[in-house]
């Protein structure tokens, strides 16, 4: 069943199996192991495999349909009385860092202003911004305190972009990615493809139990004000 020289139809595909209720109990616990896989349930596993078909009990994807995209997305650094004129040096940032004031109408930090000729890219970090009263492309330095992660499924439609245009922007118009620190994983959680909700209870069962709740409640209430000692305040009780 486990080969790395998969036949045609099997190739770029990954087959999950559900066999969560195949097995029989063991007549004796050894440790924490208390079932096993009987011949009828081996039997019952390798025929699902064999089939290569979707079923209640077995899932077929592409491989992508596990991957995602880690993307890390940044925001930019943003320190009142920070000029939007220049750009700042590495010290300059480090200073503005530790004695500046964050805040979100101050302008944002310049850490590089490009040439002429570079086209403007705002999802990967490349804005347009007057500079000295020109028109510049130009890097913000980026705030590590409002940096934040998204893991991007490899089958999102319109890829990385399309997702930030339409989960990050709407929120957070200056955000970017840095196509260069981009990682790609894979996992699998077979809860995602074989969850079953339980089905919800019955609206008259749910009903009879609020009513029978309701019912000793008010005999709770009634032993608690009948506890009572007459002529004391109110709050106060006496030993029955």
């Amino acid at each position: 069943m486990l080969t790395n020289r998969k036949p045609e139809h099997r190739k770029g595909r990954v087959q999950l199996i559900d066999a969560t209720k195949r097995f029989q109990p063991l007549r004796k616990n050894l440790g924490k192991k208390n079932c096993e896989l009987g011949e009828e349930d081996i039997d019952r596993i390798c025929g699902v495999f064999q089939a290569f078909e979707e079923t209640e009990e077995s899932r077929i994807f592409d491989n992508e349909a596990f991957g995602y995209w880690k993307v890390t997305v940044d925001r930019p650094l943003r320190i009142v009385g920070a000029d939007p004129n220049r750009a700042y040096k590495l010290a300059e940032i480090r200073e503005l860092k530790a004695t500046g004031e964050r805040g979100e109408p101050a302008p944002p930090v310049i850490r590089k202003v490009h040439k002429q000729g570079v086209a403007a890219d705002p999802p990967r970090g490349l804005f347009e911004a007057k500079v000295d009263g020109r028109t510049a492309v130009v890097e913000y330095e980026p705030d590590t305190e409002l940096r934040d992660t998204e893991q991007i499924p490899l089958q999102e439609e319109g890829g990385i972009e399309a997702f930030l245009r339409r989960e990050v922007l709407p929120w957070a118009p200056d955000a970017w990615y840095n196509p260069r620190t981009v990682k790609t994983g894979y996992e699998i959680s077979f809860n995602r493809y074989f969850y079953q909700p339980e089905p919800m209870r019955p609206l008259a069962e749910i009903q009879a139990d609020i009513l029978a709740l309701e019912t000793r409640t008010e005999g709770l209430l009634a032993e608690i004000i009948g506890g009572m000692a007459p002529g004391l305040p109110e709050g106060r009780t006496r030993r029955v």
